[in-house]
């Protein structure tokens, strides 16, 4: 089908899990004629959960996108994870669309998912809609459930249409005036619609008192729809059973003749330029434009190579088109280009402003890379979405010698693919560590190393960044002495040692006189010193804020060589640390926990029990607080877990480092005791 701007839809399917998302986009995509059966999440044949992982576990892992030609209509469909676990490629499709129906379960109502889905899609500046699923279930609810989702959300929440016959149909309230419903009269939604759709603007609003309902035009009531929608004036609210249809032909109706297009949607905020120069700028959706398209998805296919999605904000991508990766000099060839249903991948000559395309094969291609077509939009992109911070980490080596490179090329895909996975490498602990939202979400990515690179891994908490400092000054000496036959080897060191402020670092000082030690030698012994701050002295650990004073020593003309002073200097330094009232430090983390205002007792609760200090709670909108704290590091290892369990998956936290600070006795001996080191050889 060939199609225009004015004619394209980019709707984005989104909310809580178990919600019925994906039953929905098989139910539109039957109902607008891409497929001729509706699937089935239970017996994995749905378009969406191709995934072999996403078929076992009966649950979308990553987004999927297919289209429908319907009614004149090509409408761009992206079905969404729902668990909080991979937010990150649902956040990512939100970049693509106009509009996001947030899908909401009618048995379990208003869950964590929906309210974060309506304030992301609220804060990105989308049109929302909230589609009331599985009405067939739960009909002694829904009237109950529009007064919730008006009270949670807003009174710009109104139902669009609504149920009939038990919720086996339902009827529009929009474009039809009159009728009963299972949740009363017609005639008082449809006025109230009106009213709202109305008020938005001046000029409709004066045909519609000098003239009722009669005095608008059909045109200017869908561009104050569009207005109300555009605004955030109106919310509607649609009821379907995506299982029997009720309700979904109505909804693809709906999409059809009161969704913004592209060129009506809120302009994406595209910025250009860097730091204080940076300026907003409107991408215009004209064909014959310089190309601006955002990559918002990734996959590296197996068999098609690695395929980078995109949305085309403006000009016309044509396959043979050199295009240009955000400020790269060096053009790609656009050889294929492909329009995405599930897995297939179906080739097409064109794209234009407003759709959704995808080209394999380019290996600079990464997420969130502006596509262009000319230098003049070098130094464009499009501002950040705020992504939910990984917090969930584990540390992971292969589990066979030999497949390190193997890990690492798994590793750098599977980043590439999802905006909150990230992989971090320790070389203070020589690990590699990976961060994630969630235990289920590194447990896929686990599987997934396995399943598609063929990578085993074993994995472990990451270990704590602790380090070792010392509380009192004191003084150092080591004579080194061998003598094997030939050559000897011959230094000694006297040093002293005292602690420096919190987070200064370390201090070499050279205070030597009389050349009782020559200068050459001066920077073995600091290559000593510098083993033991390294690989600390007590636990194994960096040490830190000392300054060390070397004043003295004794060399011998013909056995002093260099290595006889690195060891010197390093005894000493280390027979002067054991006098010095040495300490073990841990990191200390500013700690934000967001959580409903009920749980505020159990989230204080168990912090005091993880020896954090609280500094304070701020109220937020919505009935949520913030509760600030500082903690250490190691006391939130499982915090992730523990939080989600104690708020019923609505809590969230932030963390960054503070300051180090010295552990408790116990756990200092605990640490001292686990530690043991290797006999060094004099």
């Amino acid at each position: 089908m060939s199609y225009s701007t004015e004619q394209i839809r980019n709707v984005a399917l989104a909310g809580h899990s178990g919600a019925g998302k994906t039953t929905l986009f098989e139910a539109l995509l039957h109902a607008g004629g891409a497929i001729q059966t509706a699937g089935s999440v239970e017996r994995g044949t749905t378009v969406s959960d191709f995934d072999p992982m996403e078929k076992t576990r009966v649950h979308s892992l990553n987004t999927a996108i297919a289209s429908i030609d319907h009614a004149g209509i090509h409408i761009n469909l992206i079905d969404t994870p729902g668990y909080a676990d991979f937010r990150g490629p649902t956040l990512s499709a939100f970049s693509a669309v106009e509009t996001v129906c947030i899908v909401v379960n009618a048995s379990l109502g208003i869950e964590y998912g929906t309210r974060r889905m309506m304030e992301v899609a609220k804060a990105r500046n989308l049109c929302r809609v909230i589609v009331v699923n599985k009405i067939d279930a739960e009909p002694g609810k829904l009237l109950t459930l529009i007064e919730q989702l008006r009270e949670e959300f807003g009174s710009e929440c109104l139902p669009m249409n609504l149920p009939v016959d038990g919720g086996k149909s339902v009827v529009d309230c929009f474009f039809n005036p009159a009728g009963d419903s299972d949740l009363g009269a017609i005639a008082d939604r449809h006025q109230k619609i009106i009213d709202q759709v109305v008020e938005v603007n001046e000029t409709v609003m004066d045909h519609y008192l000098e003239g009722g309902e009669a005095g608008v035009s059909g045109s200017e009531l869908h561009e104050a729809f569009e207005q109300s929608l555009r605004e955030g004036h109106l919310v509607p609210i649609c009821f379907v059973s995506a299982r029997t249809g009720a309700g979904v032909k109505e909804l693809l109706d709906l999409t059809e003749r009161l969704f913004p297009n592209p060129l009506e949607g809120n302009s994406p905020p595209f910025i250009k330029g860097r730091g204080d120069q940076a300026e907003a700028i409107i991408a215009k959706p004209e064909a014959k434009a310089h190309v601006i398209a955002d990559v918002f998805k990734i996959v590296n296919d197996p068999f098609v190579g690695k395929l980078g999605v995109f949305r085309i904000f403006q000009g016309t991508v044509k396959r043979d088109t050199q295009l240009l990766i955000d400020d790269g000099r060096k053009p790609f060839k656009v050889g294929h280009l492909f329009k995405l249903k599930g897995k297939d991948h179906v080739e097409i000559e064109q794209a234009i402003p407003g759709d959704i395309a995808a080209v394999a094969k380019i290996d600079e291609i990464h997420f969130d890379a502006v596509l262009h077509d000319s230098h003049d939009e070098d130094e464009i992109h499009l501002k950040p979405i705020e992504f939910p911070k990984p917090m969930f980490g584990l540390a992971i080596e292969a589990a066979t010698r030999g497949q390190e490179q193997k890990l690492s090329l798994a590793l750098h895909k599977l980043a590439e693919e999802d905006p909150g996975f990230h992989v971090e490498h320790n070389p203070e602990l020589n690990e590699t560590v990976i961060r994630g939202l969630g235990e289920l979400h590194l447990r896929v990515m686990i599987e997934r190393m396995k399943e598609r690179y063929g990578v085993e891994v074993k994995s472990r908490p990451p270990r704590i960044a602790y380090r070792e400092t010392i509380a009192a000054k004191a003084e150092g000496h080591h004579r080194h002495k061998k003598q094997t036959g030939g050559a000897g080897q011959f230094g000694e060191v006297f040093l002293k040692i005292e602690p420096l402020e919190r987070g200064t670092g370390f201090e070499f000082v050279d205070a030597v006189k009389g050349g009782t030690i020559p200068g050459q030698f001066m920077p073995a012994i600091e290559k000593g010193v510098r083993q033991v701050l390294l690989g600390g002295a007590v636990a194994g650990y960096q040490l830190q804020d000392v300054r060390v004073i070397v004043y003295d020593g004794k060399y011998h003309t013909v056995d002093s060589k260099e290595v006889a002073f690195v060891a010197a200097g390093k005894k000493a330094f280390l027979d002067a640390i054991a006098k010095a009232q040495p300490q073990i430090l841990e990191p200390i983390v500013d700690l934000a926990v967001t959580a409903p205002e009920a749980h505020m007792g159990d989230i204080t609760g168990g912090l005091a029990a993880k020896r954090a200090r609280i500094n304070g709670t701020d109220s937020m909108r919505d009935g949520e607080i913030v509760i600030k704290a500082q903690v250490p590091l190691s006391e939130l290892t499982d915090y992730a877990a523990e939080l989600k369990g104690a708020t019923a998956g609505r809590g969230r936290y932030d963390l960054e480092f503070s300051h180090y600070e010295p552990v408790p006795g116990n756990v200092q001996r605990q640490l001292v005791e686990a530690y043991k080191p290797h006999a060094d050889e004099d």
